[in-house]
């Protein structure tokens, strides 16, 4: 083990011991749920199921008086995802015991670490995927040799029934009959497609975790199940409507039945789909994003029509990532409830930074994001940005550099930094942070940091966890190299985040940093620069006691609170819905499927689910406030002594003579580590090369074409050992 480990307790070794042990026996309980679901998946197209295991299923499970005709799906389908989410909340709250001490554990086998290296460099970097790591394409390969799978063994199975005589007795002809057959089938296959549509976009996911992903790095795998389930939809639908164009029974698309398929609802979630397909055309959204934005809530339309149009014993196979999905939801609406206490924010020329109160409870790793709501610029604009400050650095503190590029932005600096205006509290509402479970830059003998532009921002995160891993930890940290490409000098401002504004003993001198700037739009430094990094103007704010600091939300934070909304809300769920079909839909239909209808049978679910997840993640999230609201009471009575009796709330929070802290910042440090190159772009196939160390992290973020350059370099084969990363930032 390495001695800069620090051991805390004499009974440490053996519960990191303990812990590892439990998450071994769990993670091969997760495989073998993951196994077993891709072969329900697989063995479901074929005649074996159909005919065999299924009526054996349905006749043992179905025939409940009080789960009916979705008993099998819920049993096969939703259950197990389910199951598997609450497993991975356990087994990430285990892990968060680990991630100190894993950053500088050694890996065990040289082989398997070089093996997983390779299988995670970049295999693809151009073309429509982007970057795609060898790991993703193998997952992708396999997703659509399924798709391809199932398809080929449903038109198979279902064209052998399929005859001239068997065409002419429902009077069509042979094509006809195969045109609808394969119809049904795309829809059969674009229903695998949205069973895992939403499992990416759930922010605080515990299913993401235990891969290793985060919400922003998976909305790729958003995108390309997103493509597959409209183009498969809209293919489904174009079938049938030519279908019924032949068979002259065009009519049908006005059909609603009670006990069978709903045309009507089908074509409305359709619509919707197709809205949000359109305006996720990349230049569409680029060109208009609020439109894109607002488009997206199409979602609700398209869901709840779905399930209206195929009924609910068969949306249960969609079911469960969209359940995550509800829960994280509504989690996130809950924290964005309140209003949080932005106490300053420092102003750059073309940026700026927002600096937050925050619990010392709530910690997050490098290269978090958060989304932030400010109703005086707009009242229902969300937008996410990469938190720049470390939560080991700064305890009380979360702080977030941001652009002006759009109208939000610009609007929200021009109300800061303008000397006419008299804004001295702001408005903000906040959702996460969402980021990595765990980071393992520590690893690595160098770590080289390539950005463009804006894509700074989550690098600055990383160095400031460098500075208090080195100092408080005295952990022994990678070199680091910044290289950062700017347009305009006055870009150059944002290397002055690169330090904590104020309240923090630690500066660059522990760290061994280098930081290569290059100004590509100027060939010399203008003459009114200042030779040094210049500095940044700052303005306090007068938060109102009732702004509360950000505090950790149900979920990431909290996996154990995540895993028991998850538990107990799919338990009312099963109660009530037992409930409602022992008591009020079985004395009707009996199981018959033929006397109720599908859709209100499919609301009363859809009503009973939102209640469900409703109910128990506010009767959580009201349980943890008010425990966090006992200990912000003792800590504040514990500290009571130190305020003077007459002090006012808000200079609690504001003392304008802190503006002078930052002259007395060790700035001297960053400037030495600092070389500026003006009218030339880095040779990154160089500067990567010439690194030294058997492991070099290499980490890229800004323009694609940047992140699509370094992946290049770290994929050529040329060096064996370059690891490459691309950070996904906000900004």
């Amino acid at each position: 083990m390495d001695p800069t480990v620090v051991i805390k307790t004499p009974n440490n070794s053996h519960q990191q011991h303990m812990i590892r042990t439990i998450r071994a026996a769990m993670r091969l309980l997760m495989i073998i749920l993951i196994l077993g679901f891709f072969f329900l998946w697989i063995i479901m197209p074929t005649n074996t199921y159909k005919l065999k295991w299924q009526p054996r299923i349905k006749s043992k499970v179905n025939t409940s008086k009080y789960f009916g005709t979705q008993g099998s799906t819920l049993l096969l389908y939703t259950f197990p995802v389910l199951f598997f989410a609450v497993l991975g909340c356990i087994y990430n709250h285990l892990g968060k015991h680990l991630n100190d001490h894993n950053n500088n554990i050694p890996e065990r086998s040289h082989n398997k670490k070089k093996i997983l290296g390779l299988w995670k460099q970049p295999m693809v970097v151009k073309g429509p995927l982007g970057i795609v790591t060898g790991i993703e394409l193998g997952f992708f390969v396999m997703f659509i040799a399924l798709l391809v799978w199932s398809f080929s063994t449903y038109l198979q199975n279902s064209f052998a029934k399929i005859t001239l005589q068997s065409a002419a007795e429902d009077g069509e002809k042979l094509w006809e009959s195969k045109l609808e057959s394969s119809g049904l089938r795309l829809g059969l296959i674009g229903n695998i497609c949205l069973s895992f549509l939403f499992f990416p976009v759930a922010r605080g996911s515990s299913v993401l975790a235990v891969f290793g992903l985060t919400s922003e790095g998976s909305i790729k795998y958003h995108i390309w199940v997103g493509h597959m389930v409209m183009t498969l939809f809209t293919a489904h639908g174009l079938s049938y409507i030519t279908f019924w164009a032949f068979t002259n029974q065009i009519s049908a698309m006005l059909t609603w039945e009670k006990v069978d398929i709903s045309v009507v609802a089908g074509e409305i979630a359709l619509v919707a789909g197709l809205a949000m397909w359109i305006t996720a055309i990349p230049r569409i959204r680029r060109k208009m994003f609020e439109l894109f934005f607002y488009t997206h809530y199409l979602y609700i339309v398209f869901v709840l029509f779905f399930v209206l149009h195929v009924g609910i014993p068969y949306a249960c196979i969609m079911l469960p990532a969209f359940y995550l999905f509800m829960v994280d939801r509504f989690l996130r609406f809950l924290q964005s409830r309140n209003s949080v206490r932005l106490l300053s924010t420092r102003i750059l020329p073309d940026s700026f930074e927002l600096n937050f109160s925050k619990t010392q409870a709530l910690n997050f790793q490098p290269t978090s994001t958060i989304f932030i709501n400010v109703p005086s610029v707009s009242k229902i604009q969300w937008h996410p940005f990469t938190i720049t400050s470390s939560s080991k650095l700064e305890p009380e503190k979360l702080s977030v550099l941001i652009k002006c590029e759009g109208n939000w932005s610009k609007k929200l600096h021009q109300l800061l930094s303008s000397p006419s205006s008299s804004v001295d509290r702001l408005q903000v509402s906040v959702e996460g942070p969402y980021g990595p479970v765990s980071t393992h830059f520590l690893r690595h003998d160098t770590l080289v940091m390539v950005s463009g532009g804006s894509g700074i921002t989550p690098f600055i995160s990383i160095i400031r966890d460098m500075i208090f891993n080195a100092k408080a930890l005295n952990s022994k940290t990678p070199r680091l190299l910044l290289i950062s490409a700017f347009k305009n000098s006055s870009d150059l401002a944002a290397l002055d985040i690169v330090l904590p504004l104020a309240g923090t003993p630690y500066d660059l001198a522990d760290l061994n940093l280098q930081i290569e700037a290059f100004v590509t739009r100027e060939k010399q430094q203008p003459q009114s620069q200042a030779t040094k990094i210049p500095l940044s103007r700052i303005r306090w704010l007068k938060p109102k006691p009732t702004d509360s600091p950000i505090s950790a939300v149900l979920g990431p934070n909290h996996w154990i609170w995540l895993g028991g909304i998850i538990t107990s809300s799919f338990v009312v769920f099963l109660v009530l819905i037992g409930l409602i079909n022992r008591f009020y839909i079985y004395p009707i239909d009996h199981n018959s499927n033929k006397v109720f209808a599908y859709s209100y049978r499919a609301l009363l679910n859809i009503l009973v689910i939102c209640f469900a997840i409703t109910a128990t993640a506010s009767l959580a999230v009201f349980w943890n406030k008010r425990e966090n609201d006992m200990k912000s009471k003792q800590i504040q009575s514990l500290n009571g002594s130190s305020l003077t009796p007459t002090a006012s709330p808000e200079s609690m929070f504001y003392n304008a003579e802190r503006e002078l802290e930052l002259e007395s910042l060790p700035r001297q440090t960053l400037a030495e580590a600092t070389k500026v190159h003006y009218g030339e772009r880095p040779d990154l196939k160089r500067i990567l090369f010439e690194c030294k160390g058997s492991s070099i992290g290499v980490l890229a973020s800004g323009p694609k074409q940047l992140r699509h350059e370094v992946a290049n370099i770290c994929s050529s084969g040329l060096v064996e050992n370059l690891h490459f990363e691309s950070i996904s930032f906000s900004w």
